[in-house]
């Protein structure tokens, strides 16, 4: 047979082999996620960075050679939907649900998934027993709040301002901040005024006003998606010049594309150490490997990265790992047992210890604070693990 004779039949051989011997059949992971609503701004991100990691999974073959398929069920920002779509989900005896985004709505799936599936939710505002079947993604709330109270306290502002929204996610921050202040090393930091507002107000001038008023030196401003956008506009429209730290859940690129004309000079955000880094922050070598593994992904998609890659990436990345060492058939206790003993997994987010950290695997030491740079369209990391001044 001639040379252009054989390829002809290679290329044949290829495209008959599908009518002889079908593909693998994909493996579906459920995810619960807010696609539309309020809360849309960060679901829609975790939803592409899942997307992202189910090729870069394919590519390396899958679990036993079967692709995986993240299959989306939108919860539409609603807890009540969140729970309709877990009994679903639930019935279908899956040994994983990853989700939702937000504290509400993970609150209120992970009761009926005590004795069933996983639930590793993506929120860092929810707090689930040692042992428990819900695990919890990200840096715990109370962590970071320790890290920035920190980080102002050593730029030598201890006459701080908070306001937080009244929703679950607001009010959790709230108490995060609360404990921090009580710490011994933050004796004479005090708080000058404590503001609520709900997520409903259009306005939240009166609040800012009594901020204003108290003379802070720095503000906390713990709430998400379009109620952080009243309270940056009250900001400026008062006129208050402070740095402004706020929590993870707003660095996505939408939010500062959308909030670039109202935004302070000084705006802070808790975070992984998952952002791009200069020289002076050096990582481990694991979780190193592992970030430039992420933005490779990430600009081969021609894809911004944004906090949604640290919420969703490493849980996904984790619960893959069960199933490969476990196998497909693997039983929701197996996967918790798993995750429960999971200690040095490098992610995107630091080293993972669940044994020292149940049901998180990271601590104040995986927080730094960063700082929105407009003109680069970037986080740039300003303090050093667990918010102390570099």
């Amino acid at each position: 047979m001639g040379r252009f004779q054989l390829s002809a039949f290679i290329c044949a051989a290829a495209f008959l082999a599908p009518l002889g011997a079908s593909a693998a059949e994909p493996f579906d992971i459920p995810v619960v996620l807010p696609l539309s609503g309020n809360a849309a701004f960060l679901g829609q991100g975790e939803q592409r960075a899942l997307q992202i990691q189910e090729d870069v999974i394919n590519q390396e073959g899958g679990i036993a050679g079967r692709p995986i398929r993240y299959v989306f069920n939108d919860d539409q920002s609603s807890p009540q939907i969140a729970v309709q779509l877990a009994n679903q989900i639930a019935a279908k005896q899956p040994a994983v649900i990853l989700g939702s985004a937000i504290v509400a709505m993970c609150n209120a799936m992970s009761p009926l998934l005590a004795n069933g599936p996983v639930l590793y939710c993506f929120s860092s505002g929810i707090h689930p027993a040692a042992g428990s079947r819900t695990f919890t993604a990200f840096i715990s709330t109370h962590d970071v709040s320790i890290a920035l109270v920190r980080y102002y306290r050593q730029r030598g502002f201890t006459k701080l301002a908070m306001i937080t929204s009244t929703d679950a996610s607001g009010q959790d921050g709230a108490l995060g901040f609360e404990e921090a202040l009580r710490l011994p090393e933050n004796k004479g930091v005090t708080f000058v005024a404590k503001v609520q507002f709900s997520p409903s107000d259009v306005s939240v001038a009166a609040q800012i006003e009594q901020i204003k008023a108290a003379d802070p030196q720095a503000v906390i401003a713990w709430t998400s998606g379009s109620p952080f956008s009243t309270v940056l506009k009250g900001i400026i429209q008062s006129g208050l010049e402070v740095p402004v730290g706020t929590t993870d859940a707003n660095m996505t690129n939408a939010q500062m594309a959308q909030y670039a004309s109202f935004m302070p000079a000084e705006m802070l955000f808790m975070s992984s150490e998952w952002p791009e880094h200069t020289a002076e922050l050096t990582l481990d070598p694991k979780v190193d490997a592992r970030q430039k593994a992420m933005f490779a992904a990430y600009a081969a998609a021609k894809t911004p990265p944004d906090i949604a890659v640290a919420h969703a990436w490493d849980a996904g990345l984790l619960v893959v790992g069960a199933y490969r060492e476990l196998g497909l058939g693997a039983t929701p206790e197996q996967i918790r047992a798993y995750l429960a003993g999971v200690k040095g997994f490098a992610g995107i987010n630091g080293i993972y210890d669940f044994v020292a950290q149940p049901q998180r695997g990271l601590d104040v030491m995986d927080s730094v604070v960063t700082r929105w740079v407009p003109e680069k369209k970037t986080w740039l990391i300003v303090s050093n693990p667990g918010g102390s001044l570099p």
